[in-house]
Formats: C-alpha cells, sequence, structure tokens
C-alpha cells in the first residue's frame, strides 16, 4: 500500500474531524484525492466559492481556507477552477465523462487549451486542433506545449529561446574566466578551447549588447 504523506494525512484527519459538516468534509476528501481526480476537487471548490460555505467554516476569504485547510496553493486554485469553468463553459460533455472508460484530459491540458482559446491571438484552425489533441486524444501536456506552444504562445517561445540563450552565456563566460586564471593545464589546450568559447559566446551574445 502506498504511504501517504503528510499533507494527505492532515487533509484526512481533518476531515473526518469535521464528519458533522458534510460539505466541509467532502471537499477535505476531494483535495486528498486530487491528483487522480481533480475535476471533482475544481467543481467543489467553484460551489464552495459561489456559496461563500467558507464564511461560516471561520475564513476571511475563500483565499484563506484553500490555502489554509486544503493546502492549495493560490495559483493551483486558480487553475483548478479556471479550467473547470472553462470546460463547463466550452465543453461540458467532457465533464460528464467517468474518468476510467472516458478519459478525463489533464488539468495542464486543460489549462493550455484554456489560455490558448481566451489568451492568445492563435489561428482558428491551430486552436481547432489543439482542442481536439486536448479533449479527444487525451494527449500530454508535455507534447502539447512542443506541438503547439510556438504556433499558440509565439512570446513564451521567444521567452524560453532568450533565456536559454543567457544560461549558455553565463555558463560560457564563467568556463572562460575559469580557464584564462586556472593554473596546471596545457596552455595550448586552454588558447584553444578560450578561442572556441569565445566563438560561441559571439553567437549567442545580442548585437545591441556588443553595441553596449
Amino acid at each position: 500500500m502506498k504511504r501517504r504523506s503528510k499533507t494527505e494525512e492532515a487533509l484526512a484527519a481533518a476531515a473526518e474531524s469535521h464528519a458533522d459538516d458534510p460539505q466541509r468534509a467532502e471537499l477535505l476528501e476531494r483535495a486528498r484525492r486530487f491528483k487522480a481526480s481533480w475535476v471533482e476537487l475544481a467543481e467543489a471548490l467553484v460551489e464552495a466559492r459561489r456559496s461563500q460555505a467558507w464564511e461560516r467554516w471561520g475564513y476571511a476569504s475563500f483565499e484563506a481556507y484553500a490555502k489554509t485547510e486544503l493546502h492549495l496553493r493560490q495559483d493551483t486554485v486558480d487553475k483548478l477552477t479556471r479550467s473547470f469553468t472553462f470546460l463547463k463553459s466550452h465543453a461540458p460533455e467532457v465533464l460528464r465523462r467517468d474518468g476510467v472508460q472516458a478519459r478525463i484530459p489533464s488539468l495542464k491540458a486543460v489549462e493550455f487549451l484554456r489560455r490558448a482559446e481566451e489568451e492568445s491571438d492563435a489561428p482558428a484552425d491551430v486552436v481547432t486542433s489543439l482542442r481536439q489533441r486536448v479533449l479527444e486524444d487525451n494527449v500530454r501536456p508535455e507534447r502539447l506545449a512542443r506541438e503547439y506552444g510556438p504556433a499558440v504562445f509565439p512570446r513564451d517561445a521567444e521567452a524560453k529561446a532568450a533565456q536559454d540563450l543567457a544560461g549558455i552565456r553565463n555558463v560560457a563566460s564563467r568556463l572562460r574566466t575559469l580557464l584564462t586564471e586556472a593554473d596546471g593545464l596545457p596552455k595550448k589546450l586552454t588558447r584553444e578551447v578560450v578561442a572556441q568559447l569565445d566563438e560561441l559566446l559571439a553567437h549567442v551574445t545580442p548585437k545591441d549588447a556588443d553595441a553596449a
């Protein structure tokens, strides 16, 4: 039997202690089963926020309740509630699936699709294709990002490329400095490697940085 984490144990204990309040206990149970059934938890969160049940549970806000009692980070709560609301509005048939014979897309995949439909300027045919891949083909989020990321979120792709180049520059610069300061290495080898690093740095350094 898989051993429970400390968070799972805390949630299970809290659910038992609040057995006299079915809604509260059920939310705690769904939080514990979150990884296996994100839709259940998302639905309960949306309802708790709508009904403001957290007030009678003694919390100052819905956010405080989710963080303190359910051990959920705010960005996780936002993704859960946004993705559930998106499916309810744009693909309600998915919420009727049993999760066994008819699989439910992962939270990350649905969030990727939601952002594509609501926040991007991607061509309609690209979004339609993505929708098929998420809702029907159940493609993993990592593959979706590779296949559709550059077309749907070009700024994200550019930012990642810039981040990768910056990382290469930092490593290459550090290595160049270490080589020029190190003792005990053959001078010819050091000169050759430094020359190669200089060539690499020239390729990964923005031209405006050179001008500056």
